[in-house]
């Protein structure tokens, strides 16, 4: 209880929280429609707009945020104008983003410290600023979900059957492919880019294990991610190990646990 003295504490504790909920519903709608490469995707495309962040001498996380979208809308295009298979163009702008941020980041003069923070992640240096951004976006996410979650489903399962039934599939597509990207940016911070992929997946498959439906994982998803990045952070100020690590490791864990659990429930 000690901790909670600590503004960067408390504002590390409340960021996990909050994206808890968003890393859960966009990761639920990523398993659901198989697009769990897409985040290594972006969140490697972002590393371009990092280092290109770096060399203006502005705000890396707009650089990077730029990036994102850009790349995130541009494997929609590509998949939906010109039919290319949708983990080759993730291929591409992983490469492409790759590629770039390093070359930025080599012609950048001196060093730059704070690259670390968003390869690997830091959660204490969330600020109040940040709070701010995570809660708009989360409220932003959450109310489109309440709008158009039957959309949103139908899309995630079938696309072509919900473009037959006259579904809105390219808005549906679109708007979830920028949230998708946001949420990477947002979420940079929290766990770095060498580790997002498993804050979108590990909590919805641990959820998976105990229910196939949308909703069921999307719920789960909340309740497993926001428990173990609470205990990731707990333990990371106990152990002294990087918080990202540590929540990555309990999030395995609690799929594995799942996976042997499962029969006991099940009989």
């Amino acid at each position: 209880m000690e901790l909670l003295q600590y503004e960067f504490f408390r504002n590390a504790l409340i960021a996990v929280v909050i994206l808890s909920v968003a890393s859960a519903m966009i990761g639920t709608y990523i398993i659901a429609r198989r697009l769990v490469a897409i985040s290594g995707g972006v969140t490697h495309a972002c590393f371009g707009g990092l280092g290109l962040g770096y060399f203006l001498g502005i705000n890396p996380i707009v650089t990077a945020a730029l990036f994102a979208v850009g790349s995130s809308v541009g494997v929609e295009w590509m998949s939906t104008r010109y039919r290319v298979r949708e983990d080759s163009a993730i291929a591409v702008i992983w490469a492409i983003g790759m590629a770039i941020g390093v070359i930025f980041v080599f012609l950048t003069p001196g060093y730059v410290p704070e690259l670390n923070s968003f390869l690997f992640g830091n959660i204490l240096t969330i600020t109040r600023a940040d709070l701010l951004a995570f809660g708009v976006f989360t409220a932003v996410l959450i109310g489109f979900f309440a709008i158009y979650f039957k959309q949103i489903v139908a899309c995630a399962f079938d696309s072509d059957y919900a473009a037959v039934a006259g579904l809105k599939v390219r808005f549906i597509n679109y708007a979830m492919t920028v949230l998708v990207a946001v949420c990477i940016v947002l979420t940079i911070r929290l766990v770095g880019i060498m580790l997002l992929m498993s804050l979108f997946s590990l909590p919805q498959m641990t959820a998976e294990i105990f229910t196939h439906r949308f909703r069921g994982m999307m719920i789960g998803s909340v309740i497993v991610s926001a428990v173990c990045c609470v205990a990731g952070l707990l333990l990371s100020t106990l152990s002294d190990v990087p918080c990202s690590a540590i929540i990555v490791a309990i999030m395995a864990g609690a799929f594995f646990a799942g996976r042997i659990l499962k029969p006991l429930f099940s009989r």
